[in-house]
């Protein structure tokens, strides 16, 4: 295949093949043999730990009882009925800080059960027979405005229609998911995302609106007044800037939108990547990037992070996995200057940092780094543009979040909100999908009170 170059950063450096197997599922699903070996292991825990490790409550012994008997629509029930996005999760939550984390065989003579994958098992057996665990209510009469067709949005519509409310899903982009479509590395989450969202949808009471989005298609104001109740699961659109000199340099770009480009891409082979790739952050979509860079064809990718190795968001096995892949991870380091070179950007000067009374100082050592892209994975933030409009009443915000009480009402009477945009223990799927369900269950009860 003939490369397509542009300087260093070119398409098609490796061929279909290879690129094929780089984006195959990074964990292949158990087969009926080991589901039932994997089952055998746990100990069915009174009180389990790993339930109390889950936010969404999956019973998880309950659901491993039934794969080992081979009920595999009553463990799918157990699972969805805590957890509509129990697929997605099964692929994507750090199990290893979560559920198997706390494992009560987690130790250095033995191992935990492999719950993620048993989960993924008995969610996998549903959605490939398109079987539909869940029957919707008689209808009540209401309708609920819902903003965000991620995890937190689409697990409230769900929930909403399943007690018999109808449920408009406004999103502002072509496909449904938020991060589970756009924002997630491919080999996680190989052909799945839309198959699951499809299979949500299937309950009945949903209907979608694709390429809208808030203060410029629909505005908060219209909503509150047409729908009984809104729910607001905006995700956080924006990215924390750099703050270098010449950051529109190119070659310098957000790795979210690599991420989703990459996500979107009919051929991989199309989309172009940098020989010296440099990925700035320590969270999961830094991780993301700098792995799906080397598996494009990048021949060197560096991650460089501010602190320590404990200090990063992402996972000590995200972390080991990049490693693995060829990553070179630097920490304690922190971008000062941009270097471009006939226009473009040719590298990356850092200061070497230090922890000083824990605060973070720079120790007036510096080094460069050879790049043709710089990826930022610095952070995200709530576009907050939508919530206000001229003579309307606002939506309460602090430090970028928005404002919620503990059954996620924001400030304005009827509109309730979940997922990122109002930050919470974790910025995970699961979370949002917590949040998600327990909104909806406050909806619920303030539209059917006496």
């Amino acid at each position: 295949m003939a490369r397509k170059e542009t300087g260093d950063i070119a398409a098609g450096r490796l061929t279909s093949g290879q690129l094929a197997e780089n984006f195959s599922d990074v964990a292949p699903p158990l087969d009926r043999q080991r589901a039932l070996i994997e089952a055998s292991r746990c100990h069915f825990c009174y009180d389990a730990p790993c339930i109390q490790a889950c936010p969404t409550a999956i019973d998880i012994p309950g659901f491993i009882r039934a794969i080992s008997t081979d009920n595999l629509t009553g463990a799918a029930n157990k699972i969805l009925e805590a957890n509509i996005f129990g697929g997605q999760c099964a692929r994507v939550c750090p199990t290893e800080i979560l559920c198997e984390g706390e494992c009560v065989r987690n130790d250095p003579e033995d191992k935990p059960v492999e719950i993620g994958a048993l989960q993924r098992y008995a969610t996998d057996w549903v959605y490939e027979r398109d079987v539909q665990l869940f029957t919707r209510a008689a209808h009540t009469g209401k309708r609920i405005a819902v903003v965000g067709a991620g995890p937190a949005g689409l697990t409230c519509a769900h929930a909403l229609a399943l007690l018999g409310h109808e449920v408009e899903v406004f999103e502002a982009r072509a496909k449904s998911g938020g991060l589970n479509e756009y924002g997630i590395a491919e080999y996680k989450v190989v052909n799945f995302s839309q198959r699951e969202v499809e299979w949500l949808l299937s309950i009945g009471g949903i209907r979608l609106q694709h390429g809208k989005a808030l203060g410029r298609d629909i505005h908060l104001s219209q909503l509150r007044r047409e729908y009984d109740a809104v729910f607001l699961g905006l995700g956080l659109g924006g990215v924390n800037a750099l703050s270098l000199g010449d950051a529109a340099l190119p070659g310098v770009r957000d790795a979210v939108d690599f991420i989703a480009e990459l996500r979107q891409a009919v051929d991989k082979a199309a989309v172009p990547v940098g020989r010296r790739v440099v990925v700035i952050g320590g969270g999961n979509t830094a991780i993301d990037a700098a792995v799906q860079s080397k598996r494009l064809g990048a021949e060197r990718v560096t991650l460089v992070y501010r602190r320590g190795a404990d200090a990063m968001s992402a996972t000590n096995h995200e972390q080991a996995f990049a490693q693995a892949e060829g990553v070179h991870v630097i920490h304690y380091a922190q971008p000062v200057e941009l270097i471009a070179r006939n226009g473009v950007v040719a590298g990356i000067r850092f200061e070497h940092t230090r922890i000083e009374h824990e605060k973070l100082l720079g120790s007036g050592e510096f080094f460069e780094i050879d790049a043709d892209v710089v990826l930022k994975a610095i952070g995200q933030v709530l576009q907050a543009d939508g919530l206000s409009e001229a003579s309307v009443e606002l939506l309460r915000l602090n430090k970028g979040r928005i404002v919620v009480d503990a059954d996620f009402a924001t400030s304005l009477a009827g509109v309730y909100a979940g997922g990122d945009c109002v930050g919470g223990k974790t910025d995970l799927t699961v979370q949002s999908v917590a949040d998600g369900k327990h909104a909806a269950a406050a909806i619920h009860a303030q539209l059917t009170q006496a």
